[in-house]
């Protein structure tokens, strides 16, 4: 907007593009005056917030009067910081404190939050935003490889919510901006995610069978190598999944020292609910991860292979043979597909039929609520409920005899 001088000394007038006051284009007002020299410009207001040429006059005659006279001049408002330098300081934390150094946040902030934010100081950014901004996910459609996929999940568009709300509250923290968080009164999208899918004993034999299948031989003849030195390591972390119900993250984390042969437990070190806890090795687990200690306990017991470092990701091999299997074959429901977290569940959902008690099971997940944990009672043994049936048959039998003998 080009400024234009009014008939007051000192004062210009910018009309806006966009908006509008009273029917006519709305102005804005500045005023311009010097100290020590060096030509200062001030941003008055709107005449939609009731500014005129007449009162930017009377506030530069004030500012002049003050500098004549040796007064302070009113302490410039310190501007908020803009949304993109709360981000770079959040993820640089997010890298040292958060699961998988802070990856998953970086992503998010770097496809949605990035793109609606990074330009707008956080005294700038409101509800309405915000709604817009969850409006526009939902519709959202991501183009790769020629191909549209389906809009954004639910998830990833509370995850992008609740990251907006994390920065917000760590610039208040860090003392960058003391405004009131904008997500405040925004409703979170609902999750209807939850894993329905289990495997059964002889689909669970069939997945390890196969990820035990050697398969650089099918790429190029090899010398046939013994069995006992291949390194089925997809093999061995899917079964850790699914004979201790680690996730994913934690297979990743694991190191030497956390292996106690002696006693068959396995230390679950900074998980996701931040809570530790053991895990009790099987058979199986215990010969499969005997043959995989590391020469220095602070070692990964897991490690990529091109590279030797930290895995942070499970193999496209395991939809490979979960996709040759035919396992999701038909299945378009994400709630029924196998992936690999599946084993976690599938693990979860053979303790409750075997009659485990919800807090064992609690326990051995590492959830960090019984509520988490509930979804699994309805698997629990026809027994059980018929327990509860025959409390009830018995009550009323009881009662029906005391009122018998009372009418006697």
């Amino acid at each position: 907007m080009k400024r234009e001088l009014t008939k007051y000394p000192g004062v210009y007038e910018r009309k806006s593009d966009t908006r509008t006051h009273n029917g006519k284009v709305d102005v804005c007002f500045d005023i311009t005056y010097k100290r020590d020299g060096i030509k200062i410009w001030d941003k008055v207001g709107w005449a939609s917030e009731g500014y005129t040429a007449k009162t930017a006059a009377n506030l530069r005659a004030e500012r002049l009067r003050n500098i004549r006279h040796g007064e302070e001049l009113p302490k410039e408002k310190k501007k908020a910081p803009y949304f993109k330098d709360v981000a770079t300081e959040y993820l640089k934390w997010a890298s040292q404190n958060k699961t998988r150094e802070g990856r998953d946040d970086k992503n998010l902030y770097k496809n949605h939050l990035a793109p609606a934010f990074d330009s707008k100081r956080l005294n700038e950014i409101s509800s309405f935003d915000l709604e817009r901004l969850k409006s526009d996910l939902t519709k959202k459609r991501l183009m790769k490889k020629g191909k549209t996929k389906k809009a954004l999940t639910a998830g990833t568009i509370k995850h992008c919510l609740i990251l907006f709300r994390q920065m917000f509250n760590k610039a208040a923290l860090w003392k960058m901006y003391n405004g009131e968080n904008p997500i405040k009164g925004i409703k979170l999208p609902t999750l209807q995610n939850q894993r329905e899918r289990f495997l059964t004993y002889d689909e669970a034999s069939i997945l390890l069978d196969e990820l035990k299948v050697d398969r650089s031989s099918r790429k190029k003849p090899t010398p046939k190598i013994p069995t006992e030195k291949k390194d089925f390591q997809l093999h061995d972390m899917a079964l850790l999944s699914l004979h201790c119900g680690l996730r994913a993250g934690e297979i990743f984390n694991l190191k030497g020292q956390d292996l106690n042969f002696e006693n068959g437990l396995i230390n679950i070190s900074d998980p996701k609910n931040k809570e530790n806890r053991k895990a009790f090795m099987t058979k199986a687990v215990k010969e499969a991860l005997s043959k995989r200690i590391p020469k220095s306990p602070d070692e990964y017991i897991f490690k990529d292979r091109k590279h030797g470092s930290k895995i942070t990701s499970v193999s496209t091999a395991f939809r490979k043979t979960v996709s040759k299997l035919e396992f999701n074959k038909g299945i378009t429901d994400q709630r029924q597909m196998v992936t690999f977290h599946t084993l976690r569940h599938t693990f979860a959902s053979w303790l409750a039929l075997q009659g485990e008690t919800i807090l064992t099971i609690k326990e051995l997940l590492g959830h960090k609520s019984l509520a988490m944990t509930t979804r699994y009672a309805h698997l629990m043994p026809e027994h059980k409920r018929q327990a509860t049936l025959n409390l009830e048959k018995i009550f009323i039998q009881k009662v029906n005899d005391s009122k018998k003998t009372k009418e006697a």
